[in-house]
């Protein structure tokens, strides 16, 4: 019963808990009686967890798997069948537009004792703005910026301001990898790109896979160390702290260890492959 979508039986829940299952079960008879703590420990034993959902997506890029190769091979130092240069550098970018400066309509208390940081619910919406970074993949290096909003311009600023300062400039090659948003998508953003900065190759992900870039767990470590509480009285305090973080950041920071290799993407494609429907 664990193991079935409560709608399928005809329960309006969007999930079950160990209570509502203890519920359920009494209901239909399997057992007389069952405390909810007893149903948690059957399913723990099991590793059953129907309480837990996480989002997923089929591939819809035909092309998924020719364009994911070449950059699980980048991350894993290759690039053709060839290891990569010591003047060759990988770097992820992208931007996280619209981000809100909220001033708080009561100051955020700091933690003290039996007590965590306080945040006033209500707040003053002071305009947003784009943050926009470019990651090293094995140097662990911020190249980032701010822009009152995302576009062609922002972007191509971030990638001038990249690729002018050293080692990028003099590299043999710099492999950007970026998705497949308004500011960089397709063919007219590579001749763009490429034109201005000849030892630059852009790399694009797949269609919905933007896990594949690596500026997308940079942007998650933001949220939770600088936007999470939002509590800032005006975009330029916004601003100071997003790349002041990135400078505090760079400090400490290390590669993200990636595992998700060719051999992975092989298994995920036979495993898609397999549930889709057959033609008639």
């Amino acid at each position: 019963m664990a193991c079935e979508l409560p709608a399928s039986s005809g329960v309006p829940l969007s999930r079950w808990s160990a209570s509502e299952l203890a519920r359920e079960a009494t209901r239909r008879g399997i057992v007389e009686q069952v405390s909810d703590l007893t149903v948690w420990r059957w399913l723990h034993q099991d590793a059953i967890k129907p309480w837990q959902h996480r989002s997923w997506i089929f591939p819809r890029d035909p092309r998924f798997a020719e364009r994911a190769g070449p950059i699980l091979d980048l991350y894993a130092g290759l690039y053709e069948g060839e290891r990569l240069h010591p003047r060759d550098y990988v770097v992820c970018a992208d931007e996280k537009p619209s981000i809100q400066a909220r001033k708080r309509r009561a100051r955020t208390r700091p933690a003290r004792a039996g007590e965590g940081q306080r945040v006033e619910h209500e707040y003053e919406r002071k305009g947003a703005l784009c943050y926009l970074a470019a990651w090293d993949v094995r140097r662990a290096r911020i190249v980032d910026r701010c822009a009152p909003k995302d576009g062609i311009a922002a972007f191509d600023a971030l990638i001038d301001q990249l690729m002018s300062q050293l080692p990028y400039r003099l590299a043999q090659r710099v492999f950007l990898i970026c998705d497949n948003g308004s500011a960089h998508r397709g063919q007219r953003s590579i001749d763009r790109l490429q034109g201005a900065w000849p030892n630059l190759i852009v790399v694009h992900t797949p269609v919905h896979a933007s896990w594949l870039n690596q500026a997308e767990i940079y942007f998650s470590v933001v949220q939770r160390k600088v936007l999470t509480p939002n509590d800032f009285p005006d975009l330029g305090a916004l601003e100071r702290h997003l790349l002041a973080f990135g400078r505090r950041y760079e400090q400490i920071a290390a590669p993200f260890r990636w595992t998700f290799t060719r051999h992975d993407l092989h298994r995920l494609m036979t495993k898609i492959d397999a549930a889709q429907p057959v033609a008639a």
